[in-house]
């Protein structure tokens, strides 16, 4: 009778010594690492990497025999750092379909029952956008208002702001030029006239 509780309470312990760092994040067209930590006494044993929403029924993209071993598939690699017992995936050229559910797995030979489970730890791939709505505007912005390169004398965007706002500027003073200082000066002068001209007949005062 006790033979049972000795069997899951050795799957329980294989199953805690496996860890991971629960979530991952990257760009399109980046590189994420996962790195798992594992039990001493896994050392030795088949390590592997593999996609989907159960550790039972994941489909595994590659897998190492443990000890150092190195092993790539397409843009999937992953190695086994004996020496610190951990294991480390690299996916690399990202794309918005690699997002989902991984799992770090580790194969064991425990007996076939309800109970032998390979050791597994959830990771989940989040994959983002390469470029934000605000990055783009904020590029938009730069280049609308590049710097000026006069000879050695180099402007900033702001000085090169105002010296495309000047010609609005001088249109500006001469609209005011024609509009009212122009009648003033005319009418001015028409008055002058009519004094010089009343000083003139006869009897004016």
């Amino acid at each position: 009778m006790w033979l049972c509780p000795a069997l899951l309470l050795l799957c329980l312990q294989g199953c805690s010594s496996l860890t991971g760092p629960g979530s991952v994040s990257g760009y399109v067209g980046g590189t994420v690492h996962v790195q798992c930590q594992y039990g001493k006494s896994y050392k030795d044993h088949v390590k592997y990497w593999c996609r989907g929403k159960s550790d039972t029924k994941c489909k595994t993209i590659v897998e190492i025999k443990g000890n150092g071993e190195v092993k790539k598939s397409g843009r999937v690699s992953m190695r086994d750092h004996a020496g610190n017992f951990s294991m480390t995936v690299t996916m690399e050229n990202l794309s918005e379909d690699d997002a989902g559910s991984y799992w770090c797995k580790i194969q064991t030979f425990f007996i076939w029952d309800s109970w032998s489970r390979d050791p597994a730890v959830l990771v989940k791939v989040h994959v983002l956008p390469a470029t934000t709505p605000m990055a783009t505007t904020l590029a938009v912005t730069t280049a609308s208002l590049p710097l000026v390169n006069t000879g050695h004398l180099r402007i900033s965007t702001s000085e090169s702001f105002l010296l495309q706002l000047w010609p609005l500027l001088s249109t500006i003073h001469f609209q005011i030029l024609v509009l009212l200082k122009l009648p003033l000066f005319l009418s001015m002068l028409c008055a002058v006239f009519w004094v010089n001209r009343l000083q003139k007949i006869p009897g004016g005062n």
